[in-house]
């Protein structure tokens, strides 16, 4: 198994887990809370079909990566991507993120500048600011974030299996976009995952990425479910495409939180456009 050391904790080394398949062009897969790369199977397989070198990563904390008891922030997010990106040469890179990972995408941009990076795909984004405050009405009363951190606190496996829920809307999705063999193996990522960067994940995403948003100088196509129940739609991808200068906007009527599994001929079809693999987009 292929491991990046990204730190130090005490005498054990921070190893991220990668796989790195294919030639061509590089894209680099980054995963949504709290699961870990192989989600990506609907996204990766296409994409290495279509002769692209597809990479992607378990973030700390989760997957079969290390679990320290720190890191678990934006700007340490983004310096493990750095590693990543570094150690493995990647240039002329596509960065696609979902959920959770998108914040990885818009903080290494808005830090460490486009130099490996063509383009960006920022699917069911975090940014611009999720929590609300006072130059950010629009955002989610704290509230609820402080909801998430207690329940966790109280039966983490009970909190997950309402995230879940929430991720594929599976209450009316259950049997026509996902299985419940799916959600299942979902869960059962999930509950893998460190405890404490589960909990600490939910400071994180109250990053505020509008300080990151003016640096972004590559294309950015933004790909959202216009019936997110994890981060709402108008909060955040409708409200995003304005505050980019090269973005695009493609929104997925009805769809949940999780559209690399439930919208996959959706997703891989407006990535190929986006990255010019017509032929592959009209399959």
């Amino acid at each position: 198994m292929p491991f990046i050391t990204v730190g130090t904790e005490n005498s054990a080394p921070i190893d991220l887990y990668y796989e790195d398949h294919g030639s061509g062009q590089p894209i680099v897969l980054i995963h949504g809370f709290p699961f870990n790369g192989a989600t990506w199977e609907k996204v990766s397989v296409p994409l290495l079909n279509a002769g692209y070198r597809v990479i992607t990563y378990d973030r700390r904390g989760f997957g079969a990566s290390a679990q320290p008891a720190m890191g678990y922030d934006y700007d340490t997010f983004a310096a493990d991507l750095d590693v990543l990106m570094t150690e493995l040469d990647l240039r002329n890179a596509i960065l696609i993120g979902h959920s959770m990972g998108t914040g990885e995408v818009t903080r290494y941009l808005g830090a460490y500048g486009s130099d490996r990076v063509d383009r960006a795909v920022l699917m069911a984004p975090l940014a611009p600011c999720l929590v609300q405050k006072q130059d950010n009405p629009e955002g989610v009363e704290k509230k609820i974030f402080d909801g998430f951190q207690q329940a966790i606190i109280q039966d983490r496996f009970a909190y997950l299996t309402q995230f879940c829920d929430a991720f594929f809307n599976y209450s009316e999705n259950k049997g026509r976009w996902v299985s419940d063999e799916a959600y299942r193996a979902h869960w059962d990522i999930g509950s893998h995952a460190s405890a404490k960067g589960t909990y600490d994940s939910v400071d994180a995403w109250q990053t505020d990425f509008r300080g990151d948003l003016p640096n972004i100088n590559v294309p950015v196509l933004i790909i959202q479910g216009d019936k997110d129940n994890v981060l709402p739609y108008p909060k955040t991808g409708e409200r995003l495409q304005h505050m980019l200068s090269d973005c695009r906007l493609i929104t997925l009527k009805g769809a949940p939180h999780g559209i690399p599994w439930t919208h996959p001929s959706e997703v891989n079809q407006a990535i190929m456009q986006f990255i010019g693999a017509p032929s592959m987009a009209r399959a």
